[in-house]
């Protein structure tokens, strides 16, 4: 009967913790990073990995945008005045919000994955909603010459092409003047990008 007792309460207790809307016991409870993470557990993966990765995501960003199309095209047959570009970019701003923001959540996109890179904060712990949502807003920042172009100066299409790739180009390059070779919107949102171990190096 002791044993029964004993075994009904470490159930009870680890039932307890389950349905208790305190953050504090999971939230945290599975750090990407040493809790005391020293400099060099948060350093940025190499540059060109990142890029990589970066790339990889556009292609995913890209096929959101065509579930975007189809939702519209779909909703348009139904409702006409639905079939406009301002929502489509709506939409797609959304499903990409909701992506990033999700898996970020969880440590890894796909891509992120792929390329063994994690997204952690300053303390090496997993980010929390309000973090990847705020990080989410200053990636846009990758983007700025077609923001200002949609915000009205109007730039041929090559010449858009030709800015928004050098402008690519010298945002990841100014990452090499962080301390910690970080991206400088990950310094803003207060978030790290850091390497994760191979599957090999793990089951060793």
């Amino acid at each position: 009967m002791a044993k029964d007792r004993c075994h009904f309460s470490v159930l009870f207790l680890l039932y307890r913790r389950m349905v208790t809307n305190d953050p504090s016991s999971y939230t945290h409870s599975a750090p990407l990073a040493s809790p005391a993470s020293s400099n060099d557990e948060l350093q940025a993966p190499g540059l060109m990995r990142r890029m990589a990765c970066w790339l990889y995501e556009g292609l995913l960003m890209f096929a959101l945008m065509m579930v975007a199309v189809l939702l519209q095209t779909a909703l348009a047959l139904l409702v006409p005045a639905l079939n406009h570009p301002a929502l489509l970019q709506t939409t797609s701003v959304l499903l990409w919000g909701l992506y990033f923001v999700w898996f970020w959540e969880h440590g890894q996109t796909l891509p992120m994955k792929t390329w063994r890179i994690a997204i952690v904060d300053a303390q090496g712990q997993r980010i929390h909603r309000l973090r990847a949502l705020t990080r989410y807003a200053y990636s846009w920042i990758w983007c700025a010459p077609l923001l200002v172009h949609l915000l009205g100066w109007h730039l041929p299409l090559t010449e858009l092409a030709l800015w928004q790739s050098l402008w690519v180009l010298a945002w990841a390059l100014l990452s090499r003047l962080h301390p910690l070779g970080q991206f400088w919107h990950d310094a803003w949102a207060g978030t790290r990008l850091i390497s994760t171990p191979s599957a090999k190096a793990r089951t060793q």
